[in-house]
C-alpha cells in the first residue's frame, strides 16, 4: 500500500447553503423572472431534473447557481438520506439549488472534481455524513463542520483523474442494470393500463368501490414501540424499508412484542403495508405487498397496514393500481398535511374509491407480473454482485491500493 497525504475536506472544497423560499414564490416555466431550483427530491445517484420548481431569479447571487461539477447534497431530510448527492451535470439552463439543500464546491486546482464526488458519495463518507445529521423532530441537518474536518486522501491531481476514470467505468455496468430496471417498471404499468385502463377515467367502466368493502379486516397503523438496532424476535419495517416501493432490510430494527400486539402488529404473507405519515409528499403512499419468507415482520406507527379480502381483490393488483399516475391521484385525493407531515387515516382509507374488474383478470395480470419478477430478481441479484465490487473498488481507491 502506497502512502497518500491526506487533508481535511475544508481545505479543498466548502459547502454553499441553499436558496430559502416561501411557497409563496413558486412561479411557472413560462415566468421569464423565474429560475429552475433543484431540492432534495431531484437528488439521485444521477440527478434528476424532470420534475422542477421555479423561484424569482432576483436576488440570487451567482455563488447560489450550480454548474457542472457541483456536488449537490441534501442537507435537511429523513436521517437515512440527509447527506446523500448528486454530481451536476452541464445543464442546459441556468439554475439555484433550495433551503434543504448544499452544494459542495471544490477548489480545482487541488482537488479533481469528479474524484471529489466519487470520494463524498462513498459508503463510508456517505455512513459518517449520516452520522453527523443533527436530529429535529421530523428531519435531520447536516452537520457541515463535522464535516469539512472528514480527511480526504490527496494524491497528484493526474492520480485522481485516473481513479476517477477507473470508478466512473466501473459503475457503467450498474447504469445499465438500473436502466433494464427502470424498463421492467415502465412494461409492468404498460401492461397495466393495457388491461384496465387509467383508474381515473375508467374507460373500462369497472365498479368503482371503496377500499372499506375489500378487506378481510380493518387497516390499522403500527407499533409506536422505538426500536432497536439490537437483534430482538421481530423485525421492525418502517418507512425507509419502503424503497422504489420494494422492501429493503438493508437498515434492520427490531422490536418485541407481547401476546395481546402480535396480531396487530405483524405481517402475513400478502400483507400491504403503505406509508401513511411522512415529511414528503412524494413517498406518501407508497406501497409494497409481503412475502414474509423465514422472516419474523412487524411494522412501526409510520406504516399502515391493508389486509385484503383476496377472494375480490388481490394485493398485486391494488399495489400497481396506485403506483399508475391516475392510482396516486384518486390516493393524493384523500390525504392532507399537518403542520409537519402529510397523512391519511383509515378511514379516508377506506372512503378510497377504486374501479374494480373481475377477479379472474386481476389473476391474469398477477400471472404477467410473476413472469417479470423472476426476470427483476435475476437482475438485483447481479446488482447486489456489482455494488459488493464496486464498493470493495471504492474501498481500494480511497485507501491507496488502486
Amino acid at each position: 500500500m502506497r502512502l497518500v497525504r491526506t487533508v481535511k475536506l475544508g481545505e479543498v472544497a466548502e459547502f454553499v447553503r441553499g436558496v430559502t423560499y416561501k411557497p409563496t414564490d413558486v412561479t411557472t416555466a413560462d415566468d421569464p423572472s423565474g429560475i429552475p431550483c433543484l431540492r432534495t427530491k431531484n437528488i439521485q445517484e444521477k440527478l434528476e431534473d424532470e420534475d422542477l420548481v421555479f423561484i424569482p431569479k432576483a436576488p440570487i447571487k451567482d455563488s447560489k447557481l450550480v454548474s457542472e461539477g457541483d456536488i449537490l447534497v441534501s442537507s435537511a431530510n429523513s436521517w437515512n438520506l440527509v447527506g446523500k448527492c448528486s454530481w451536476i451535470p452541464t445543464l442546459p439552463y441556468k439554475a439555484t439549488f433550495g433551503g434543504f439543500t448544499s452544494v459542495l464546491r471544490s477548489n480545482q486546482s487541488t482537488v479533481d472534481r469528479r474524484y471529489l464526488y466519487r470520494w463524498f458519495s462513498s459508503p463510508r463518507i456517505q455512513e459518517l455524513a449520516r452520522s453527523f445529521g443533527q436530529q429535529t423532530t421530523n428531519i435531520s441537518n447536516l452537520n457541515q463542520g463535522r464535516c469539512l474536518e472528514l480527511e480526504i486522501p490527496l494524491p497528484p491531481l493526474d492520480e485522481q483523474k485516473r481513479i476517477a476514470a477507473t470508478l466512473d467505468k466501473a459503475d457503467q455496468l450498474r447504469q445499465k442494470r438500473r436502466q433494464a430496471t427502470a424498463m421492467l417498471d415502465s412494461l409492468t404499468q404498460s401492461i397495466f393500463l393495457e388491461m384496465f385502463g387509467d383508474p381515473v377515467s375508467n374507460p373500462r367502466d369497472w365498479p368503482l368501490t371503496a377500499l372499506g368493502l375489500l378487506q378481510a379486516v380493518g387497516p390499522n397503523f403500527g407499533s409506536m414501540q422505538p426500536p432497536s438496532k439490537d437483534v430482538r424476535e421481530w423485525i421492525s419495517l418502517r418507512v425507509a424499508n419502503i424503497q422504489n416501493w420494494e422492501i429493503t432490510l438493508e437498515d434492520t430494527k427490531y422490536i418485541d412484542l407481547n401476546d395481546n400486539e402480535i396480531e396487530r402488529f405483524t405481517l402475513k404473507d400478502g400483507d400491504i403495508i403503505l406509508a401513511r405519515a411522512i415529511a414528503s409528499q412524494e413517498h406518501l403512499g407508497k406501497c409494497v405487498v409481503v412475502n414474509v419468507g423465514s422472516d419474523k415482520l412487524a411494522f412501526d406507527s409510520h406504516l399502515m397496514r391493508i389486509r385484503l379480502n383476496q377472494q375480490t381483490i388481490l394485493p398485486e393488483f391494488l399495489r400497481e393500481l396506485f403506483r399508475t399516475p391516475g392510482g396516486r391521484t384518486i390516493f393524493l385525493k384523500s390525504t392532507r398535511k399537518t403542520t409537519v407531515q402529510y397523512n391519511i387515516n383509515t378511514k379516508e382509507l377506506n372512503a378510497i374509491k377504486i374501479p374494480l374488474p373481475p377477479l379472474v383478470e386481476q389473476r391474469q395480470f398477477v400471472e404477467q407480473l410473476r413472469k417479470l419478477s423472476a426476470v427483476r430478481s435475476r437482475i438485483n441479484e447481479n446488482m447486489r454482485r456489482d455494488l459488493a465490487l464496486f464498493s470493495s473498488l471504492q474501498h481500494r481507491a480511497f485507501s491507496g491500493q488502486l
